[in-house]
């Protein structure tokens, strides 16, 4: 699927073998004073959780994303809390408040849905090609011709059935190239991680994932449009003009597409969310076609057992940018794989759901710093096999991170204290 997958390592193993190593190599947090504000966010009708929602600290790059109960977490330098916080998601209308009304925590934030009244729309075209051909000339100006420096929030989870058996974590280092070079490229070091794994549950089949941290940054399909945006993709597709949406308070053209029924490779199907005041891809939600599907798990599946069989059920991928000071960066990645594995000479009969997950937290434009490429991450690395156990429960500091959901908390919790009593016995 040209490159826009976790691939998946699938290995037989005993519960030995599945211990992390305790060893730390991370650096030190910045002992920067900040206040934390956490809260929830919600559908002021519904009640309901709006996920995915975009937390922000307005005027600045500084923000996070709810979580999947739309429960958030934002860290604001001490210096900083006389501003106001932006809270916006598709289809609802932009809320901003002065930090000083929230509260540090239990904050709920009641987000209204947003009508879009098409006499205020500027329609420039309802030719969906047409439209997405204004995008591609518009992104020299849409987006960074010059270089930055970026933090970036990385998560990969592994649920077998409906339970977390796998969380692992860290802090980016990312050096973000410029939009129009050809020849440049992201560069993404791991700052600072962790991992925990439900060893009890993960005794039969372990799932390592590779080249995540690297694999998030290469989602943006605006830099890297891959079978997705370019040019030799586009006639494989059909494009269809679906109406207009309102995200982070602007309006968007909406435009759906699916891979061509005589098209034999296999591609994607999705919706392309545009600006309709300059044109830039704002979000961009696609998924594997029924096509592809078919023969998703020989892309996929890098290594197993022979005698598992892997059934591919589905790809998701989310994709949001957030414009600041008239330019539009990436912001939120998300992507998510579930498949069936049927083991019969072992019995064994579960269902899995693999996903990572990337948020932009920071920007600097100043003091750019390259890894060397040996620190860089690469496509062929297990993030998992080059961070450390959970131990310390303040481990993140000053630097924002996406919430975990409930019951990645609950699994987090139960490591801890197994590691804790693990660290007794050894002693």
């Amino acid at each position: 699927m040209k490159g826009l997958t976790l691939a998946l390592i699938i290995l037989a193993m005993s519960a030995t073998q599945a211990r992390g190593s305790i060893g730390s190599r991370d650096k030190a947090a910045q002992d920067t004073a900040f206040k934390a504000y956490s809260g929830k966010v919600i559908d002021s009708e519904t009640k309901k959780p709006v996920v995915f929602a975009n937390v922000y600290l307005i005027g600045s790059a500084l923000g996070t994303v709810t979580n999947n109960e739309g429960e958030f977490i934002l860290k604001v330098p001490i210096n900083e809390l006389d501003r106001k916080v932006g809270f916006s998601n598709l289809g609802y209308k932009n809320l901003v408040v002065n930090l000083a009304e929230l509260k540090e925590k239990d904050n709920t934030i009641k987000l209204e849905s947003a009508a879009t009244p098409l006499e205020e729309v500027v329609i420039r075209s309802d030719d969906p090609l047409e439209l997405l051909k204004m995008a591609y000339r518009r992104i020299p100006e849409n987006y960074n011709t010059d270089p930055e420096m970026q933090v970036g929030f990385y998560r990969e989870t592994v649920k077998q059935n409906r339970n977390y058996v796998a969380v692992a974590e860290a802090v980016l280092d990312v050096y973000k190239s410029s939009y129009s070079s050809l020849i440049d490229y992201d560069r993404v070091k791991i700052y600072k991680g962790r991992k925990s794994e439900d060893v009890k549950k993960m005794d039969t089949l372990m799932f390592k994932l590779q080249g995540g941290p690297r694999t998030s940054f290469l989602l943006d399909v605006v830099k890297n449009p891959g079978a997705i945006l370019s040019e030799d993709y586009i006639g494989d597709y059909d494009f269809k003009f679906a109406g207009f949406a309102t995200i982070d308070g602007r309006d968007n053209y909406v435009i759906e597409f699916n891979q061509k029924p005589e098209v034999e490779e296999p591609l994607y199907k999705g919706t392309i969310y545009l600006d309709t005041k300059n044109m830039a891809f704002a979000r961009i939600e696609f998924a594997y076609s029924d096509k592809a599907l078919d023969v998703a798990d020989n892309e996929l599946v890098r290594k197993k057992p022979m005698d598992l069989k892997i059934d591919v059920l589905g790809a998701t991928y989310l994709i949001n940018y957030r414009i600041l000071d008239d330019k539009w960066y990436l912001n939120h990645v998300r992507s998510e794989l579930s498949f069936k594995c049927n083991w019969k000479k072992k019995r064994y009969n579960a269902t899995y759901i693999t996903a990572l997950e990337m948020a932009v937290t920071d920007r600097n434009t100043e003091n750019l710093n390259k890894a060397k490429y040996k620190d860089q991450a690469k496509f062929t690395d297990v993030f998992a096999d080059q961070v450390n156990s959970y131990k310390d429960e303040n481990f993140w500091g000053e630097y924002n991170y996406i919430k975990p959901d409930e019951s990645i908390e609950s699994v987090i919790n139960r490591l801890n204290r197994k590691l804790k009593w693990q660290n007794i016995n050894e002693n």
